[in-house]
């Protein structure tokens, strides 16, 4: 098939890792065991927050969308990447990559809105802890995550149908094993300057905008701990914001990066890029479920009641005293 040609819908070419396609067969390896971490890991933390009655708090549901979005996320990539190193299936259409673009940029923008979501919940548990069931009620839960979903789709939807008014006359080749903004915008032959535009105040008016609050949560956060007295419950107190710290910092650090590298980055490498949006894509949903599993006692509690209460009964023998005990460790369980 030509890589050049001239066409309002145009066929697509994806690329693996510039420079290694020999090797394709085995870089699908690592690929595989993190999409199988990121899926099994979100998967496993969504069952055990939606099952367990002592995980049905604010903290633990915007948890769950966290890793609804990682898990939207791997979905959404997970067959043209896999596809690519596998079958050297490079082909994509028009439509099917404007229709991952959405749902690629979707879950990132859901995802930057989440981790907005989580700081404002540590911000009140720790400022007015008092207050904090009737502020963060089950419903007014339901309508954060109604907006996360709506402010996403309302500020994508003019965005793909921006692309669609472009022509392609140039190469049809993509920097990327998946559909990126940028990447397809950069391949028209057409007036740019509006898509462009248009996608970095959408940027902007998500991920920025959200970095801006989650920062000023923080500083709020950081001065309510200051003023508690006590040294060990201001620690404790700031412990329970180490998790969502870490999550924040590899969001937002390969998404800034691979945004610097499309919009300032020519003569970089071609595997800099490449590189950069694997990451971008694949280290938030296998790290955020590790995360918080180590850093949450009530999660580690939770997947060992689990896992313990499921060999229990795969036994076929009568419960025994043996499992009692069993239960008893798991409920005073206290992980260093």
């Amino acid at each position: 098939m030509p890589i050049f040609h001239n066409s309002t819908f145009p066929t697509f070419l994806l690329t693996g890792v510039p420079g290694l396609e020999w090797a394709h067969a085995w870089i699908s390896i690592p690929f595989c065991c993190l999409y199988l971490t990121a899926l099994s890991g979100n998967t496993l933390i969504l069952f055990v927050v939606l099952t367990e009655p002592s995980l049905h708090e604010p903290m633990y549901y915007f948890l769950s969308m966290l890793s609804t979005t990682d898990i939207g996320l791997c979905i959404s990539t997970l067959v043209t990447v896999l596809g690519l190193f596998w079958l050297n299936a490079r082909e994509i259409s028009f439509n099917a990559c404007l229709s991952q673009m959405f749902f690629i940029h979707l879950f990132t923008f859901m995802e930057s809105s989440v981790l907005l979501a989580m700081a404002f919940d540590r911000f009140v548990a720790i400022s007015n802890p008092l207050r904090y069931a009737t502020i963060l009620t089950h419903e007014r839960i339901a309508q954060i995550g109604l907006a996360v979903v709506t402010r996403g789709t309302v500020i994508l939807i003019p965005l793909v149908l921006l692309l669609k008014r472009l022509s392609f006359c140039r190469s049809h080749v993509l920097h990327h094993s998946y559909c990126f903004h940028p990447d397809v915008m950069k391949l028209s032959c057409s007036d740019t300057k509006i898509n462009s535009a248009f996608g970095l105040t959408a940027i902007i008016s998500t991920a920025g905008v959200d970095a801006i609050f989650i920062l000023i949560s923080y500083v709020l956060i950081i001065r309510s701990v200051l003023n508690i007295a006590s040294p060990e419950e201001r620690k404790k107190a700031f412990s329970t914001c180490i998790s969502h710290i870490t999550a924040v910092a590899i969001f937002y650090i390969p998404l800034i990066s691979l945004s610097f590298v499309h919009r300032f980055g020519k003569h970089s490498p071609p595997y800099v890029p490449t590189l950069i949006a694997n990451i971008y894509l694949l280290i938030p949903p296998v790290m955020n479920p590790i995360i918080y599993s180590v850093k949450t006692k009530q999660i580690q509690k939770s997947v060992l009641k689990l896992f313990f209460l499921k060999n229990i009964r795969d036994d076929a023998g009568p419960f025994r005293i043996t499992d009692c005990n069993i239960l008893k460790e798991i409920k005073t369980f206290k992980p260093d």
